[in-house]
């Protein structure tokens, strides 16, 4: 049964491949050969870069729970820029701070949005932007699809990362008025209601007005000869 085998592909292979058997079976011999080689170097290749991911793995620490920070300040938010390892990773997203130091290879120092750690990106965020000047969180002037993607990248860090806090907004002091040497309003409104002291021409027309007019001379000689004159009449009649 075997030899009929051999004598049919005897004269099979060379009808087929133009070849002669011990030709043929030198190809496939050389090609397993081939086969075998490559399959074995990336096959260890690959074994070793696996192994060098547990190693990598085992080496690294455990990533501590997240921890509550409450409310902080922009300030204080740039020290967990992941410059420090032992601090975790923070970043701000509309004023809400989430732990990303699960995905510190992102985040973190060397990663492609490692400006973004340590801080409010929303603006950023919003117009995909690397600039300095967009690293912050107003959304002043913004359009709807810029708003748009940042409530995406919204959605995403709420569920994907733990929220760990939030910035406190800073307040701008009201200086007093008087530091800036402009009158308060309540001074000025005391001005206003304040009546006016009467000025000392007012005073003397008014004293002037109020006192009854003394004669003048012409006046007074008409009315001595006017009784003169009746006092003659009355002389007269008698």
């Amino acid at each position: 049964m075997a030899l009929e085998i051999w004598e049919t592909l005897k004269e099979a292979i060379p009808a087929y491949t133009g070849l002669s058997p011990s030709t043929f079976f030198t190809v496939v011999a050389l090609g397993l050969a081939v086969y075998y080689l490559i399959s074995s170097m990336f096959g260890s290749s690959s074994n070793q870069q696996h192994q060098r991911s547990r190693d990598f793995e085992e080496q690294m620490d455990p990533l501590p729970p997240p921890v509550q920070l409450g409310e902080i300040t922009e300030e204080d938010l740039k020290s967990y820029d992941g410059a420090d390892p032992k601090k975790p990773l923070l970043m701000a997203i509309k004023g809400q701070i989430y732990d990303v130091s699960q995905s510190r290879m992102f985040y973190g120092p060397g990663g492609p949005y490692a400006l973004f750690a340590g801080k409010d990106a929303s603006r950023a965020l919003a117009k995909m932007s690397f600039e300095d000047k967009d690293l912050n969180g107003d959304l002043t002037g913004l359009g709807i699809f810029e708003l748009e993607a940042l409530q995406d990248w919204e959605y995403k860090f709420m569920s994907k990362y733990v929220k760990v806090g939030t910035i406190k907004k800073t307040v701008v002091p009201v200086t007093e008025a008087s530091s800036t040497g402009e009158p308060s309003v309540e001074a000025t409104d005391r001005d206003g209601a304040k009546p006016a002291e009467d000025s000392p021409a007012e005073n003397t027309a008014t004293c002037d007005g109020a006192k009854p007019a003394e004669d003048s001379p012409t006046e007074n000689t008409a009315t001595e000869a006017k009784e003169a004159t009746t006092g003659g009449d009355e002389r007269k009649e008698e």
